[in-house]
């Protein structure tokens, strides 16, 4: 790889960008640590690879023209040349004929393997000084607002490429993409506060002088961590991104990043905005890469000596992967795993309130999140009501494409899913619940679509209780006392999130 330095400036050629999440040392005579802001959060993992260029020299993807005819911007994710080896981009939402004739696909993107994320890390390691160093804490925030404000004024267009390429409805995506920017918004203000990047603080010594006074004061100095690999998954493209570039960027730090497979889309479009909006060459790294290239992607990432700090947002036993295999180089980590969220309904709740909150907290994104409910404790005395309110509020649900007008629900990201689906649905009916609403595939409309379903009397050792949904399924069972419920939600090995509906806030 040549590399052209100008003088007093960021500009390298053949650049691929945008990465990192986070960080910045805490450097004392005692103490070093880390982090950018107070508010961190996890970071996705996925190991897909695809390079983004400064100079347009190494070519991202190739849209085709069911996706570039209705952006307005189609230069977002296309380039002039093709790249020579690629992977396809799938629109979960697309038919069965639309799979069979191989008009699902929506892009072709550069796949990426261990040597493109070796060579992403050199320029991101290369770009760090003058990052780093020369530029001030105003300066990376003005770059930050302009990219966010660049992202808002192409909302359509991202909201558009999310939804193709996630399937989530278009109503969703415009929502994540203000959700998004918020990150960035937020980022840009925190790198001009004192306690961030270059700033810090002094405090009196713990230790005393003979006649009792401290003796002398500790400083501490926050400074950028350094090179930082994200890695981040396919349910939210663009906020996991700029929750983590955004910290990444406003503490000085470079960063190289890692989009799912799935939604390798929405990251070249932030990457073709960050550039516009004066991120340097190198500051920003790309990589994209299929799943079959995404597990060496990862391990190169954790190994590299470079490399010092790894944000990851996705499954726990990927995130204990990461983990083992950063340890040879004892990087600093911030991993955001699975869930498996409870939502209590006391017999005192509002169940109006609690039926719409369930709503929300369900089936956004077809149940794909990870903070999304999937154990719904009822008390026995109201279970019957909310049910049959929960129900009404579902069979209202409109299901379809995303970019369907007035559709609330999508597929979900693949067929795997479904299947996996399918088979907790069946097993927990084997167990003993009774299914009232839905319980089936929606082959009719493609084969990554689900039926909305809400599952009664779930025994509590069942599959679809014990373990993450990821998906439109509502599993209830009853609970009798305060006491009980507390002892069923907390059986979890999971955490993230819980939910509470009740008018009673001393229980809180």
């Amino acid at each position: 790889m040549e590399w052209q330095i100008k003088k007093g400036s960021f500009a390298y050629v053949n650049q691929a960008r945008r990465h990192c999440r986070t960080s910045f040392k805490l450097l004392s005579t005692i103490i070093m640590m880390l982090s950018t802001s107070t508010r961190y959060s996890r970071f996705a993992a996925t190991t897909t690879i695809m390079v983004a260029s400064f100079s347009n020299a190494a070519a991202f993807s190739t849209a085709t023209s069911r996706l570039t005819s209705i952006l307005n911007d189609p230069t977002l994710i296309t380039c002039d040349s093709p790249p020579s080896q690629t992977f396809d981009v799938v629109d979960p939402g697309a038919s069965a004929a639309q799979f069979k004739d191989g008009s699902a696909v929506i892009a072709h993107v550069r796949r990426m393997g261990r040597d493109d994320t070796k060579d992403a890390i050199n320029r991101a390691h290369i770009a760090l000084p003058d990052w780093r160093d020369k530029t001030t804490a105003a300066y990376r925030s003005g770059i930050l607002t302009k990219w966010s404000s660049l992202i808002k004024e192409s909302a359509e267009d991202i909201a558009k490429i999310m939804t193709l390429e996630s399937g989530k409805p278009l109503a969703e995506s415009r929502g994540e993409v203000g959700y998004g920017t918020s990150f960035l918004d937020y980022y840009a203000a925190e790198a001009i506060r004192p306690n961030n990047s270059g700033g810090g603080f002094i405090s009196p010594s713990p230790f005393a002088t003979p006649d009792g006074a401290p003796r002398g004061k500790m400083m501490a100095i926050n400074e950028a961590v350094g090179v930082c690999g994200l890695i981040t998954p396919w349910n939210f493209p663009i906020a996991m991104i700029t929750r983590k570039v955004g910290p990444a960027l406003a503490a000085g730090c470079t960063c190289v990043l890692k989009p799912s497979e799935l939604t390798p889309l929405t990251a070249i479009a932030l990457e073709t905005l960050a550039e516009r909006a004066g991120v340097p060459e190198g500051v920003f790294e790309l990589v994209t890469a299929d799943r079959e290239l995404t597990r060496e992607v990862g391990d190169e990432m954790c190994v590299n000596s470079i490399i010092k700090k790894i944000s990851f947002t996705g499954s726990t036993p990927v995130g204990k992967l990461l983990m083992k295999q950063s340890s040879d180089t004892v990087k600093r980590l911030s991993l955001e795993l699975g869930g498996n969220a409870s939502f209590i309904v006391f017999d005192d709740a509002d169940l109006d309130i609690a039926v719409n909150a369930a709503m929300s907290s369900k089936f956004r994104n077809a149940g794909q999140t990870c903070v999304c409910s999937d154990r719904f404790l009822v008390h026995s005395s109201v279970e019957e009501e909310f049910v049959a309110k929960l129900a009404e509020k579902v069979g209202q649900i409109k299901i379809g494409h995303g970019l369907e007008d007035g559709v609330t629900m999508g597929p979900v990201i693949s067929n795997v899913p479904v299947k996996n689906l399918s088979k907790k649905v069946e097993a927990a009916i084997s167990d003993g619940a009774t299914c009232v609403v839905g319980g089936s595939p929606l082959e009719d409309l493609g084969p990554n679509f689900f039926e909305p379903t809400i599952l009664t009397n779930v025994d509590t050792n069942s599959l679809i209780w014990c373990t993450e949904t990821f998906g439109p399924v509502v599993a209830v069972t009853t609970f009798d006392t305060e006491d009980e419920a507390v002892t069923m939600a907390n059986d979890s090995s999971v955490g993230l999130a819980s939910y509470i509906c009740t008018r009673d806030m001393s229980r809180i």
